[in-house]
């Protein structure tokens, strides 16, 4: 089997139970047990002050900040987000000082209980609705980075706020990830690619750090591993039941059961969340195979796999197959559908992980085939992108400004007629030709990373409100 992702499955959130004297202070009791019901039926661990430590162990006063701080920090390594609730009209500066002191540069999610029209008297009246503007307009002036429910009230109990929380979640995953990330760089890049260079000096300074290796030290391991290894064995068993095709030349798969082996070994011994890789010329030539497969096993399996060593294509996948816990992949802004001004076909020749297909066979790679020949050409994985909404981001280093930039959109694969070849979609995005010209005008490189879902404003929120990548988001939704 390919090794999957080392992303914890569940975070850990610090909890902030807001309260003001003036308003009925048995609805911040209420509100700690719904949102603890909530974390546990969610399945989150979670950080709060208990009932000993302050009144309903929630936040009111400077001592009642100053606890939940010291209490938050005992867990700074492990604290991945904060969530902040407000019962009742709740106390702007208790939260804002708590979060002042605790200082753990993470997501904060704000959320205030909606007032029920039947329990507007003294006794029940909630006032969360105001006491958000207030919080949130304190945060503002401390310049602490937030995010809002999707409604400005909701119960702490409901859907609603069941979803707000798991989009929070990715969105906290996102940012934890992307300030302690190793990837990994097998080869150099094409020679005719200058398009996905990128500058390893501005990705370290934002916390992504690159382990790279060089090609003949992967054709040495492999030479040193035999054919009847167990791993061998074991790939080559993996490789044959993972798509179809019309015959398995028993020297291809092999080589490419070798290469699987080698490349999973050198994750696992260097923690990497993924890899680039030199697919073209050198592999073909002195190895003998297109590596296509195993790319896209190891993307199908979470760790994420770019083709022609674009690390910055890897570094997109990565993003969105962590806001949609679902594999990803690297692809061409490729060509024009007809005269259609909002639709393209989006191509590879191809590495897509299988779950991107409606359905797929491996064969010969149908472009460098043609140039080196079949014999040493056999491993790339075809057929058409199933018909659903996705996701497509760019991110790149610009040396000009010495910065990460992004650019990101939402659209729907269609099931429009193309008879063509490789891996390949056809892509319906509004107003395509700005998008476009964006990315020319803006030097994007020609690949683009997609994802068969909407996740479009977990990334934005994650990269721009948290991370200071300057992003724009195409035809952002409201």
């Amino acid at each position: 089997m390919i090794i999957r992702s080392k992303i914890p499955e569940k975070i850990t959130f610090g909890i902030i139970v807001g309260n003001r004297d003036v308003f009925p202070d048995h609805l911040a009791k209420k509100g700690r047990l719904e949102i603890i019901e909530v974390m546990e039926k969610m399945g989150y661990n979670y950080v709060i002050l208990s009932v000993e430590d302050t009144k309903f162990g929630a936040v009111e006063t400077y001592e009642d900040a100053k606890k939940c701080a010291s209490l938050f920090k005992t867990y700074t390594e492990k604290i991945g987000g904060i969530i902040v609730i407000l019962p009742n009209f709740g106390d702007e500066k208790g939260v804002a000082n708590t979060l002042k002191l605790a200082d753990l540069n993470v997501p904060i999610l704000i959320q205030a209980s909606s007032d029920e029209l039947d329990k507007m008297d003294q006794r029940n009246r909630r006032d969360a609705f105001c006491g958000k503007i207030s919080v949130t307009s304190v945060l503002y002036q401390y310049g602490i980075p937030f995010t809002l429910t999707k409604y400005h009230t909701c119960p702490i109990k409901s859907d609603i706020f069941i979803k707000d929380l798991e989009r929070f979640e990715k969105i906290c995953k996102i940012v934890i990830k992307f300030r302690n990330v190793r990837l990994g760089q097998i080869g150099t890049r094409p020679n005719a690619f200058e398009t996905v260079r990128y500058s390893e000096k501005i990705l370290e300074f934002n916390g992504i750090s690159i382990e790279p290796i060089d090609l003949s030290e992967i054709f040495g391991l492999i030479d040193n591993l035999k054919d009847d290894d167990p791993t061998v064995k074991e790939k080559i068993d993996f490789i044959t039941n993972y798509t179809s095709t019309r015959s398995f030349p028993e020297d291809g798969i092999l080589k490419l059961a070798k290469l699987a082996a080698v490349v999973e070994n050198w994750v696992n011994e260097n923690e990497l969340d993924g890899f680039a890789f030199q697919c073209w010329p050198s592999i073909q030539d002195n190895y003998g195979i297109v590596p296509c497969a195993v790319l896209s096993m190891f993307s199908e399996g979470l760790v994420p796999a770019a083709c022609e060593a674009d690390i910055s294509g890897l570094i997109s996948m990565l993003i969105l197959q962590i806001a949609s816990d679902t594999p990803s992949a690297i692809l061409d802004w490729n060509n024009n559908y007809g005269d259609d001004p909002n639709k393209m076909v989006l191509f590879h020749c191809s590495n897509l992980p299988i779950s991107f297909f409606k359905d797929t066979k491996m064969t010969n790679h149908p472009i460098i085939s043609g140039l080196k020949g079949d014999d040493v050409t056999f491993g790339a994985i075809q057929g058409r992108i199933k018909t659903k909404p996705c996701t497509l981001l760019r991110v790149d280093t610009d040396d000009l400004f010495g910065e990460i930039k992004a650019i990101i959109a939402e659209g729907n694969y269609t099931d429009d007629p193309l008879n063509t070849f490789g891996g390949f979609g056809i892509v319906e995005i509004p107003n395509l030709q700005e998008l476009l010209r964006l990315v020319c005008e803006e030097g994007y490189a020609h690949h683009v990373a997609a994802s068969l879902n909407e996740v479009g404003d977990v990334v934005y929120e994650a990269l721009s409100n948290y991370l200071g990548i300057n992003i724009k988001f195409h035809n952002q939704r409201s």
